[in-house]
């Protein structure tokens, strides 16, 4: 084997080189809400139309909040197909949040409306697919259709976290989106938890048993 055809096989850009390779329709795929201490875990897929190009699609954290909204809207009505799923919060306590992740990118990739024929997911992990699928790490940065899914999964989840913010104003949810900020973990200590607090991860959990 040559140099070049070494550095080829094993340079992890492989992965982009056999995406473009293989014939049909490609989605990406992508997650918000893995950190927070409260509400869901989102995750959405993405089939773009290379007919109907989409400008600045990026990692949805390198993008304000107004152009998250504005590229939100535009991938909906360019992609060829998209689908945005979850799992709860109840979900996420029993099954752990890795999992609950895998479980929600699972459902995002089977509610598409057109069978892909390549899953691009961002990140080294797989949910289970009955289709051929490849791990691609910082594939949102890489990728047009990983960016495209991040930015549907956070626009949505921050969508959500409005909600609830409305629904239990006591904790700031619209501000912080469930992280644990200072803020979120003083309103944990002063009202408890809400029914969408993961009493799974270790910040709730400490401060509920703290509690008298």
């Amino acid at each position: 084997m040559s140099s070049p055809e070494r550095r080829r096989r094993t340079a992890p850009a492989v992965q982009l080189d056999l995406c473009w390779d293989r014939q049909g329709l490609v989605a990406g795929v992508d997650e918000a809400g893995r950190g927070p201490l409260a509400g869901p875990v989102v995750a959405a897929a993405v089939v773009l139309d290379d007919l109907q190009p989409i400008a600045g699609l990026r990692d949805s954290k390198q993008l304000s909040a107004k152009r998250r909204e504005q590229l939100f809207d535009e991938i909906r009505a360019r992609a060829l197909c998209f689908a945005i799923a979850q799992a709860s919060v109840e979900e996420i306590d029993r099954l752990n949040i890795l999992h609950a992740t895998m479980l929600a990118m699972r459902r995002a990739v089977l509610a598409l409306r057109l069978r892909p024929n390549l899953v691009l997911v961002d990140g080294n992990r797989l949910p289970v697919l009955d289709l051929p699928a490849e791990p691609v790490i910082s594939g949102d940065a890489k990728i047009a259709a990983i960016a495209a899914a991040s930015i549907l999964a956070k626009v949505h989840r921050d969508r959500l976290c409005q909600a609830l913010h409305l629904q239990y104003p006591g904790y700031g949810f619209a501000e912080h989106k469930g992280y644990a900020t200072a803020e979120h973990l003083g309103a944990l200590r002063s009202n408890g938890a809400c029914p969408e607090h993961r009493r799974s991860f270790a910040p709730v959990a400490e401060v509920l048993a703290a509690m008298p």
